[in-house]
């Protein structure tokens, strides 16, 4: 009768055929294989006729399709009278991607379907490694990390990864899981695990995809970074200290007691880049991390979202409004981007059922000054409201001078002082400088020579307001100088 039997053939040794699928090879005439390249197939009975489906991975343009062509395949065998027993190294679902597809094809028209289980590379891997998965192990594919730009697992847990099938492969993976484990990590390779071949390589992760050992049955063990180096430990001590025996200031805070704190954290995340200091960088990044989570476990505290709901629609805007990096769209520089960056949100807006709305109503009002005069100019620049050439702009400047050198009054010279200092923070857009970040800069300037002015007069014993101009223009040039 028609009908589909999965088949786990086992980690590769012969003698780990379960004695169910040795009794099913025992029984029938031919079988197929998803690939024939593996050690048990030498223990098959002699009469049994082998098909496989390894022409299809020479010839197909991507596993994607090599294994959709064999779920195909396999169906249609499956519908012949006598059905088809259809076989896969390990266990038909443990890493295995013809498997699960076909049990779902199979229930879904009601085509027989018959599961023999199979010693799935796992428990021979975790042996040779004398390792315990439970509780904390997470299990990774291969080809999937390989395409990734960080590993998608938490670091404070060990991974076993497998499909290392190649040199290029483990060299694709170790860039991946580089972006987070430093070149030194001690690593493990598992090759031919529960064969007589069985090989385990200690190595460092940047040696991984030097190994002569690597092949079809390999696999990598990445033992965990340590305590504390995963966001969501991160967030269990942040819920620990909102937790009913947890800090008394931390449990009282909200959200709009937490808004000085904020600020704070933001201000001196930005003092330690201007000041180019990556250790500070580091720690005032965390600071300003902690700030974020907070916030995210009231709300959840709250029901009013969670962290996974912030994660989410962030980053399913980053990629809806990057159609140029996640999608097939082209678009022509820096200019290109920002402009169609308007179009999405406006678009969104309208899916959203909101109304047109002013351009420059996305920049907050409680933004400081400069920061807040440069977000609207390049706002207004995305639609091309600006000047065509930088000349326009130090016109602009000069006319600006000229009319706070005529200002008649107070309120007129506050106004005139206004636009120039607008017309300044344009020039710094032009030029691709930050405003806020330059006139901070030009304070910290200040500050060190004024400091330096200061020391100077107490090397002379006197005070500053007993000094001549003369006398401290003399300190501040030499100040200057330094």
């Amino acid at each position: 009768m028609p009908g589909i039997t999965l088949l786990g053939l086992g980690p590769g040794d012969p003698a780990q055929l379960t004695r169910q699928a040795w009794e099913v090879l025992a029984s029938i005439d031919e079988i197929w294989l998803r690939t024939a390249q593996h050690p048990s197939v030498k223990g098959f009975p002699a009469a049994l006729k082998v098909h496989s489906f390894d022409q299809l991975y020479e010839e197909g343009q991507s596993f994607e399709a090599v294994y959709a062509a064999i779920v195909e395949k396999v169906i249609a065998l499956g519908q012949r009278p006598g059905g088809v027993v259809y076989a896969v190294p390990g266990d038909p679902f443990v890493a295995e991607a013809t498997g699960p597809e076909i049990a779902r094809r199979c229930r879904a028209t009601g085509l027989p379907l018959t599961i023999v289980s199979g010693l799935s590379f796992l428990e021979p891997a975790f042996a040779a490694l004398g390792l315990d998965p439970y509780p904390r192990l997470t299990l990774v594919d291969g080809l999937e990390l390989s395409q990734a730009h960080v590993p998608a697992f938490p670091p404070d847990m060990g991974a076993l990864v497998a499909q290392i099938y190649s040199p290029l492969v483990a060299a694709e993976v170790k860039l991946t899981l580089g972006a987070v484990y430093a070149d030194e990590h001690p690593v493990r390779l598992v090759h031919a695990a529960g064969t007589p071949q069985e090989v385990v390589e200690d190595l460092p992760l940047h040696a991984v995809d030097r190994s002569p050992h690597i092949g079809l049955l390999t696999a990598l063990y990445v033992p965990p970074l340590g305590a504390g180096t995963s966001f969501e430990a991160f967030q269990d001590v942040i819920a620990a200290l909102r937790a009913p025996d947890g800090c008394p200031w931390d449990r009282e805070q909200t959200h709009l007691s937490l808004r000085p704190h904020l600020l704070e954290e933001a201000y001196e995340t930005l003092a330690a880049l201007d000041g180019k200091d990556p250790a500070k960088m580091a720690e005032e990044f965390g600071d300003l991390l902690l700030q974020i989570v907070l916030h995210a476990q009231i709300a959840s505290e709250e029901g009013e979202f969670g962290m996974a709901e912030v994660l989410k629609g962030i980053h399913d805007k980053i990629i809806r409004r990057h159609p140029h990096v996640f999608g097939d769209i082209e678009l022509d520089g820096v200019g290109g981007v920002l402009q169609n960056w308007e179009k999405i949100k406006a678009d969104e807006r309208s899916s959203h059922g909101e109304g047109a709305r002013s351009l420059l109503e996305g920049v907050p009002l409680a933004l400081p000054a400069l920061i807040q005069a440069q977000q609207i100019q390049e706002r207004a620049a995305r639609v091309g409201f600006d000047w065509p050439e930088v000349e326009g702009v130090l016109d602009k400047i000069a006319e600006e001078i000229g009319e706070v050198q005529a200002a008649a009054d107070e309120q007129e010279l506050a106004a005139e002082l206004g636009d120039l200092f607008f017309a300044l923070v344009n020039l710094a857009r032009w030029k691709k400088i930050d405003a806020e970040s330059a006139l901070r800069a030009a304070s910290q300037r200040f500050r060190q020579r004024f400091a330096h002015v200061e020391a100077g007069a107490r090397a002379q014993n006197r005070q500053l307001s007993e000094m001549t101009i003369d006398e401290l223009e003399a300190l501040w040039q030499a100040a200057k100088s330094k």
